[in-house]
């Protein structure tokens, strides 16, 4: 089996990397509308809940329905001006209809998500791993970027991800099946801890409960063993991040930051190189142990 694939050569990282592309254009429904999705449910159990008429029903709004179109003028996007990345160019990064400029970040996010699938490539040969190793990423992408948005990880994401991780280590795909369900409440429990110790010495909060579930979704995957590495990296460079936001955007410390992104870039890393970063900083592995 390996060998027809080795017979493919550079064609099958191509292939990876035109999934990578088109998966991210669809990440970015995912990234938009999920969130609006989300607020029109609460909306709905709200009015219920008071038992009161919404002034204004929503327009039915799904990943699938309605068809991608302009925000601004709504007119509907041609298949052709749909290609991930190309058609941002061929437009010169403003809509074919009025001309109003389209975010360079849909590109951007098609681009980085059509990177990194091809990253895996070198790292996990075709096999159930290297599936689940997209899977892994590209929801690491939408959440990362939902999380910047809207300082939201929904639980339509964090479960389903987690427990992704604990089916495909029941058969040991990454790490053994007791590690990784300890990783997942492991996981869990240290951030949900932080979160009390925060809260009963500040008065504050300092992360939401969307924190722990993606950390204990990490620990499923990589097992618990990982959690060490990733809760150390993605403090240090949430860390320098804020103090710089803080610097260069005269941002107040109450001011409150996204630290899902961290956890997601943490998570990544760890899962592709712990082994070279224990080898390259002796100093971890001795602490991590």
């Amino acid at each position: 089996m390996l060998e027809a694939f080795d017979q493919l050569g550079w064609l099958l990282p191509l292939c990876l990397l035109l999934v990578g592309l088109c998966v991210g254009s669809f990440l970015n429904v995912v990234i938009y509308r999920l969130p609006l999705m989300m607020e029109s449910r609460w909306r709905a159990e709200c009015c219920e809940l008071l038992e009161v008429e919404r002034e204004k029903q929503d327009a039915p709004l799904n990943l699938a329905t309605p068809n991608s179109h302009c925000p601004h003028c709504q007119a509907a996007i041609r298949p052709w001006q749909n290609i991930p990345v190309l058609s941002y160019l061929l437009l010169g990064g403003k809509c074919a209809n009025c001309a109003a400029p389209i975010s360079p970040r849909y590109p951007l996010v098609e681009l980085v998500t059509g990177l990194l699938t091809l990253a895996l490539f070198w790292h996990f040969p075709p096999s159930p791993a290297l599936l689940g190793a997209m899977l892994f990423t590209w929801t690491l992408v939408a959440l990362t970027m939902i999380d910047v948005d809207h300082q939201l990880l929904p639980d339509n994401l964090t479960l389903p991800l987690l427990w992704l991780g604990l089916l495909f280590n029941l058969g040991g795909t990454y790490t053994g099946l007791a590690d990784a369900v300890i990783g997942a409440m492991a996981g869990y429990l240290i951030l949900w801890s932080i979160y009390w110790l925060f809260r009963l010495v500040t008065g504050k909060e300092g992360m939401g409960y969307g924190d722990f579930k993606l950390l204990a979704a990490l620990g499923a995957w990589m097992g618990w063993q990982s959690l060490h590495m990733i809760v150390l990296m993605s403090s240090l460079v949430g860390a320098v991040c804020g103090i710089a936001l803080m610097l260069l955007q005269r941002r107040g410390r109450e001011v409150p930051m996204p630290f899902g992104p961290y956890l997601a870039a943490a998570g990544w890393i760890t899962f592709l190189w712990a082994e070279p970063l224990l080898r390259a900083v002796p100093a971890l592995d001795i602490w991590m142990q």
